[in-house]
């Protein structure tokens, strides 16, 4: 058993076993970006329909710019040209994020936001509860982001939470996808002031009572 610092070490996997791994994780976000700009394009299209704006500013927050980078060996031996196309470490690269703290504003076990309505953030994190209401709504109840992290204009490492009948089963995504999220949705959503401005046209799902 370890007795000091200095006897944990991080381990990694191998290259390609860890580059499937970021393959996913970088197409998470991938889709994270795409859904959350479908909510976007919603909301301008709703705001541009009606003549009465909404009583509330709409939060502008995106997800990181992200890259994968592999790295190959330069070497000009026999061996190493044999290897030359295999990667010998791949890295996840993200766009740094700083200027308030960072939060954790929706779990991915529950669609109710992590933080009290006294706390810092909470309206925003109320706006992101919107948000998956829209994506839950346009995506005919297959498909919405969970696990919403960073600052208020800009987020990162988030989970898609995919239906059963997405991909036949299959996890297309990480190890955070709980399907059961997604079934219980309707259920366990609380609307908001977003869900339930007019103008947006959205059924209420379940109000919370005081």
């Amino acid at each position: 058993m370890p007795t000091s610092s200095t006897d944990y070490k991080i381990g990694r996997y191998a290259p390609l076993n860890e580059l499937a791994k970021l393959f996913r994780e970088a197409n998470v976000l991938y889709w994270a970006k795409a859904l959350l700009g479908l909510v976007y394009d919603f909301i301008d299209r709703a705001i541009a329909d009606t003549s009465d704006p909404p009583p509330f500013n709409i939060p502008r927050v995106r997800f990181v710019e992200a890259g994968l980078a592999l790295s190959y060996s330069q070497g000009t031996g026999k061996s190493t040209l044999k290897t030359a196309t295999i990667p010998h470490g791949a890295f996840l690269l993200e766009e740094i994020i700083d200027g308030e703290d960072f939060t954790k504003f929706i779990h991915n076990m529950d669609p109710d936001p992590l933080l009290d309505p006294d706390q810092d953030g909470y309206d925003f994190a109320q706006f992101l509860a919107f948000t998956q209401h829209v994506q839950y709504v346009k995506t005919g109840g297959l498909v919405f982001i969970s696990d919403y992290q960073g600052i208020t204009k800009l987020l990162t490492d988030p989970q898609i939470m995919t239906h059963s009948s997405v991909s036949q089963g299959n996890d297309i995504f990480v190890e955070g996808n709980i399907e059961k999220a997604v079934s219980e949705f309707e259920r366990r959503h609380v609307c908001n002031e977003f869900c339930k401005w007019p103008g947006f046209g959205l059924e209420v799902l379940r109000v919370e009572v005081a």
